[in-house]
């Protein structure tokens, strides 16, 4: 369970900043968000799959980056002819 203790003469935006802070590092936010709705096993392993592909791309578009960049780095000096 999350408290906050507040002492007197707290501000209440602080106290609400503080646990809305709280809340979402717990990860009870995100939670609560995926339990919104029921979500039957066929379409959680879509989902599931669906994030490991653009997850798989996103790695892929960084490791393509990151080639390009050492590429670059490696390539000869066209003036040195």
């Amino acid at each position: 369970m999350i408290e906050i203790t507040l002492q007197e003469g707290d501000r209440l935006e602080w106290a609400l900043k503080s646990f809305k802070r709280k809340v979402i590092q717990s990860g009870l936010f995100a939670e609560l968000r995926r339990r919104r709705h029921y979500v039957k096993p066929s379409e959680a392993r879509a989902l599931k799959d669906e994030l490991a592909l653009r997850r798989a791309r996103a790695a892929a578009r960084r490791a393509a980056r990151l080639r390009g960049r050492r590429a670059a780095s490696r390539s000869p000096r066209h003036d040195a002819h």
